[in-house]
Formats: structure tokens, C-alpha cells, sequence
């Protein structure tokens, strides 16, 4: 299935490179090329966060949770998609706040910093201004635990370009 030639025709003009599908793929091509929509991720998924996308293919969709990085949708797949040394840090998502955010327009709300147990979220004080979140982008495993407590919906989890694969190295998790 081309992807790309299906969200031009659903006017979506993004790529899906940047959904946030699953954790420890081996590629996007390799999975839109063998998932065969079964289902076994979705099913397996102990905080219920896989669900069905565009396409039916399965995606992690943060406003039902966050992800744990159990590992065991990347058990359940009978296809060989997944890397086979799991980390936490092995894929390369991180959080990003956008403009929707209540502290951007000075309304003091912490409740993504609350909810990250990494830390990775932080507030500066700023003289005469409502501190900002920052997220530290090396803190930052992308589990998507500040996207469902947010008033704003202003957290989005997106593919972080500053980071390699080969930088994350944190083990949760190996079979």
C-alpha cells in the first residue's frame, strides 16, 4: 500500500515516517510492506494504547496512555518487524510542546511536568512571565505519559532529527 499516495488523496500532507506506529520497528517500509493488520499488537498491548490507524494499520495513540516498553507488541507480532534488542530509549520519538500550550499564553499549568517520572520536563522562571515548559530531549523517551493529562492537547510526540538510533542504550527489556 503507498501511504504517501493515500494521505494525498485524504488531504493529509505529512509523512507517515512521522506517526508515531509502533516501538523498535526495523523500518516504516518494512512495516507498511509486511504488517498483515492482524491485530496480535493491539490485543497484546497491556495499557491499551495500540489501536487501529489510517489504513488499519496499528499506531500508538497517547491519548488513552502512556507506553510502558514492555515489549509485548513486539512479542506478539508473528512477523519479523521488530528489532530484536528492546530499550527503552531505542526509538526516536520525544515530546514536543506547540503553540496550544496555556503557559504560551500565560496561563500557569504544570500538568506535563507532573506526569513525566523521567523528568525530561522542566519550567524556567522567567521575570514577568509565566514559566514555560522544556523538554530535554536526552530525558525524553517519548512514552507519551504528558500527552493525555494536557488541558491544552499542546503535546504532540514527534520524531527527534537530533538523535541516533546508536545513542539510546537504557535496556527495559530483550528477547
Amino acid at each position: 500500500m503507498d501511504m504517501q499516495r493515500r494521505n494525498l488523496i485524504r488531504g493529509k500532507f505529512f509523512s507517515h515516517s512521522e506517526d508515531v506506529r509502533l516501538p523498535w520497528l526495523k523500518s516504516a517500509a518494512l512495516f507498511y510492506k509486511n504488517c498483515t493488520q492482524c491485530a496480535e499488537c493491539i490485543r497484546a498491548c497491556p495499557e491499551r494504547i495500540v489501536k487501529k490507524a489510517d489504513g488499519g494499520y496499528p499506531a500508538i495513540d497517547f491519548k488513552f496512555g502512556e507506553c510502558t516498553f514492555c515489549g509485548e507488541c513486539a512479542q506478539a507480532c508473528p512477523q519479523e518487524l521488530f528489532e530484536t534488542h528492546i530499550n527503552r530509549k531505542s526509538w526516536a520519538f520525544i515530546a514536543k510542546v506547540e503553540q496550544a500550550c496555556l503557559t504560551l499564553h500565560q496561563v500557569s499549568c504544570r500538568s506535563c511536568q507532573d506526569s513525566c517520572a523521567y523528568g525530561a520536563i522542566k519550567f524556567e522562571l522567567v521575570l514577568g512571565m509565566i514559566p514555560r515548559p522544556e523538554i530535554n530531549d536526552q530525558l525524553c523517551t517519548g512514552c507519551g505519559a504528558c500527552v493525555a493529562p494536557c488541558p491544552s492537547f499542546a503535546i504532540e510526540i514527534v520524531t527527534n532529527k537530533n538523535m541516533k538510533l546508536s545513542e539510546r542504550s537504557i535496556n527495559v527489556y530483550q528477547y
